[in-house]
């Protein structure tokens, strides 16, 4: 009985860590220690498990690795310009964990496992950011300050986290503090929360009562991401339950009804409002990147993303090609050059290695084998959301592009057997 009260505490403590790495603040001010428990957690999971490490497993888990590793390093050598040697170490640092956690969770054949504990964390996750949303109007005036070197965070005994100067709005005369929970922004918050909204619409079915509070949860990050991937949802899932229960379906489109409301107004605040810079920053980071790769379309500009910032803030577009962007999409594009990073992990992905590095990456990231049910709406959550957070790179995320080599590469070696 101890003995597998200890397997679920490693199991648990795996996941929660996998979570936290995409982006909660626990990782941003002690990324280097948490990474260091999460490979020692591992470790210890490998040496305490069950079940020996099946030969094929293992197999795929070292191809994937040496592929991950060789693309890196020729992306390194390759690079246009000097690339810092620790952002590689970095890399190497997130593809281990990645392998090791998919392979200890496939090879003890603990994938419904996996998903039932990501489930549970995620619930965690849900309610502590409800509490954060309320206890701001009660503690607001009794906040101390944290820093990192880009971002000031407000805090409350390092329980509750907000960005007051960032993150106030008011919206139909109500005035908030939008939603972060653990992590850096509410963006990457409702990532998480819509995560649980799949798992539990489509999975799990258990509570609708439950849906309810993920979708307020997720009204309170206002991210116009995550009203949009809200409303997908609430659309397959009220198609769904018509054709189960039709009598359900009039109080389902009233459910649209404040989503519809607050991302109407959200988007105008953002494409014409007070908020615009946030819109032109991520129409610049979906459009400049493409550029930059049509110019180093084979291996890219390099991974470390400070060269990055040094090289994009020197990238500027051309008349004729600012001209076609504006044509192309009806949106003028602002915003003429920029020194910070990429939000948008895809396009920083196509920049930093060029097409074929990332065409295989994404490639793999759809072949993932983690989460099957309903595929095609998970994997439009997931490219959505690293499409709006600089994530696809970290390892909860990167699990999937690691899911998809493995995968392959099992596939491969039973053809092989079966021709020989």
């Amino acid at each position: 009985m101890k003995l597998s009260y200890f397997y679920k505490i490693i199991d648990f403590s795996i996941i929660l860590l996998l979570v936290l790495s995409a982006g909660s603040l626990l990782f941003v001010f002690n990324r280097n220690i948490c990474y260091a428990i999460f490979l020692a957690l591992l470790f210890l999971a490998f040496i305490f498990s069950r079940k020996k490490l099946r030969t094929r497993e293992v197999n795929s888990a070292l191809l994937t690795g040496v592929t991950i590793f060789i693309l890196f390093y020729i992306n390194y050598i390759f690079a246009i310009s000097d690339q810092t040697i620790n952002k590689y170490a970095y890399y190497f640092t997130v593809c281990t964990v990645s392998i090791l956690t998919f392979l200890y969770f496939k090879n003890d054949k603990k994938k419904d496992i996996f998903i039932k504990i990501l489930h549970f964390i995620l619930k965690l996750i849900l309610i502590h950011a409800v509490f954060n949303f309320f206890a701001y109007f009660f503690i607001k005036n009794n906040l101390s300050i944290i820093s990192t070197v880009n971002n000031d965070y407000e805090t409350f005994f390092n329980i509750f986290f907000y960005v007051p100067k960032k993150c106030i709005v008011s919206i139909f005369g109500f005035e908030f503090c939008r939603n972060q929970g653990v992590f850096w922004e509410p963006g990457i918050l409702q990532i998480f929360l819509n995560s649980l909204f799949f798992l539990e619409a489509f999975i799990f079915k258990k509570s609708k009562f439950l849906l309810i509070i993920i979708a307020f949860a997720i009204l309170t990050t206002y991210s116009t991401t995550g009203l949009i991937i809200l409303l997908l949802q609430v659309v397959v899932y009220i198609y769904n339950e018509f054709k189960v229960n039709k009598l359900l379906f009039p109080f389902i489109i009233v459910s649209l009804i404040p989503i519809y409301l607050v991302l109407r107004v959200n988007i105008q605040d953002k494409v014409q409002g007070e908020k615009e810079a946030s819109f032109q920053k991520r129409f610049f980071d979906l459009t400049q990147p493409f550029f930059i790769a049509i110019e180093n379309p084979l291996t890219g500009i390099g991974l470390d993303a400070e060269q990055f910032q040094k090289f994009r803030k020197e990238f500027y577009f051309t008349s004729s090609t600012l001209n076609y962007i504006n044509n192309q999409t009806g949106v003028e594009l602002k915003v003429s050059v920029i020194d910070k990073g990429s939000s948008n992990s895809v396009m920083f992905l196509l920049a930093a290695t060029g097409f074929p590095t990332a065409i295989l990456f994404l490639y793999m990231f759809f072949k993932q084998q983690i989460i099957k049910d309903k595929k095609w709406l998970w994997m439009s959550i997931m490219l959505i959301s690293v499409m709006s957070e600089p994530l696809l790179l970290r390892p909860f995320f990167f699990i999937f592009i690691v899911s998809g080599f493995m995968s392959t590469y099992q596939k491969l070696m039973i053809h092989k057997q079966q021709f020989q």
